[in-house]
């Protein structure tokens, strides 16, 4: 099988949101109510913008998670 690329944050569901580190149900939903209010993220540091993330977890994400358009 092939191994699965980085999550993207545009487009990964709630619930997939949550294999991030530091990401649990609720901040989970928050990036999806904000994704949906704001439309995409151009970089994983613009997730910081949503309540409860910090830079530094976006940046613990690097390889794990991608900003795609």
């Amino acid at each position: 099988p092939t191994e699965p690329g980085p999550l993207d944050l545009n487009h990964a569901t709630a619930q997939e949101l949550t294999t991030l580190p530091g990401i649990g149900e609720v901040l989970a939903q928050r990036i999806v109510d904000y994704r949906e209010a704001h439309g995409p993220f151009a970089t994983l540091a613009d997730a910081a913008a949503v309540k409860g993330i910090s830079l530094r977890m976006t940046e613990s994400w690097a390889g794990l998670a991608a900003a795609n358009h």
